[in-house]
């Protein structure tokens, strides 16, 4: 009989209440005296009913107006409370008696997971609770497209949301400094023989990166560069020294065949065009008629940067640039390639490089109409003709 009255009790306990907080907040007071609470007591589910009931405007209220995204790390066996106060600590604006009432309530304390996350200052509390339960939720897809120099790069750096580092700090890691930089950058420099003093440009290995929530300029760097190992093979680079070409001059070639090619078919037939003049240029006994430049319209623009328009890396150029630009990357004044790669190019020009298609070819051109393919001469004569 005993049982039997105190299950009757817990069974009325809930229902008085409930008419007691409907008498003092009305009917919107519903939503949350409807929700099942098997994990709590009736007593306390009653208590953290009227207290988020009352308190819903302050659920509802952002926690600051600062929309920079924060990195915000729980870690194992943080509480709810412990997690309110970390928040506070770092400027956010809530109460913490609320964030743990709330928590509790929706049973979400039992879900709270460790790791980083990416928070800011305009979320609720309800928001930032949800966030907390997933802290997988916030990596960041970054896409490198073939071609960029690594400038480009930084400025799509700094305008992709939820990045928390800039494009300084991926140029401080890529540029001149590079093959010193400690740990795995510098080892991989090493091992590319990249020169000392020169930058990464080139071996930024084209594709889309999933970067994980609060990453660094390093996460990506470290992640191009193991991309480039794993897609230039330990054979491919066999082959390239095997056909005369450090790793270093075969990407160096590759960069400038990315940005004349158009077509992935025509990369091997560029890069004979360039290597018969580049070899020419090297040889004991230069063939007078094969030219010892490049003459490579990109390796102008390269040198000429931005200086056109802020916005812009790749100016069109003027008759007047091809003699008129003084700088070591003209390959129209200087014999050779230039000194480093000048984009980061992808697999199928440095492949075109490393296996070029057998030619006499040393000029190409594009006309208009034809969709960015090309037409190939053996002579000088043969290449003003070439469009009709």
């Amino acid at each position: 009989m005993r049982g039997c009255l105190v299950l009757l009790r817990n069974m009325l306990i809930p229902i008085i209440l409930a008419v007691i907080l409907l008498g003092i907040l009305g009917a919107g007071a519903l939503v949350i005296i409807g929700r099942s609470t098997p994990h709590l007591n009736p007593v306390d589910a009653f208590g953290l009913r009227l207290t988020l009931a009352l308190r819903s405007g302050d659920l509802e209220k952002p926690s600051g107006s600062d929309p920079a995204p924060i990195c915000f790390s729980v870690d194992q066996g943080d509480t709810a409370g412990i997690i309110a106060g970390k928040l506070s600590g770092q400027g956010f604006d809530l109460d913490g008696d609320l964030f743990r009432a709330y928590v509790r309530y929706f049973n979400i304390d039992s879900s709270l997971q460790a790791g980083t996350f990416l928070l800011n200052r305009t979320l609720t509390i309800p928001q930032i609770a949800q966030k907390l339960t997933n802290s997988g939720a916030d990596s960041v897809t970054f896409r490198v497209l073939e071609g960029w120099r690594s400038e480009e790069i930084a400025a799509v750096i700094d305008s992709t949301p939820n990045l928390t580092f800039r494009g300084a700090d991926f140029l401080a890691l890529v540029g001149v400094g590079a093959t010193s930089q400690p740990g795995f950058i510098g080892e991989f420099a090493a091992r590319a023989g990249i020169p000392a003093g020169k930058p990464l440009e080139g071996f930024l290995f084209p594709d889309t990166y999933a970067l994980p929530t609060c990453g660094t300029a390093s996460d990506l760097v470290v992640r191009m560069l193991q991309n480039f190992e794993l897609r230039v093979t330990a054979q491919m680079r066999t082959d390239a020294s095997s056909a005369n070409m450090t790793l270093y001059e075969a990407v160096t070639l590759a960069s400038i065949v990315q940005r004349e090619a158009v077509l992935d078919e025509e990369r091997p037939l560029i890069a004979s065009v360039y290597l018969n003049r580049y070899r020419n240029s090297t040889s004991a006994i230069p063939d007078p008629n094969i030219p010892r430049t490049l003459d490579a319209d990109p390796t102008i623009q390269y040198a000429l940067g931005n200086t056109r328009s802020p916005g812009t890396w790749w100016a069109p150029l003027s008759q007047a640039d091809y003699r008129g630009v003084v700088s070591p990357y003209n390959t129209y004044l200087n014999p050779g390639l230039p000194p480093t790669p000048i984009a980061n190019p992808g697999l199928a020009s440095i492949q075109g490089v490393i296996y070029p298609q057998q030619s006499a070819f040393i000029y190409f051109r594009a006309c208009p109409g034809e969709g960015g393919r090309h037409r190939f001469s053996t002579n000088f004569a043969e290449h003003n003709n070439a469009c009709g």
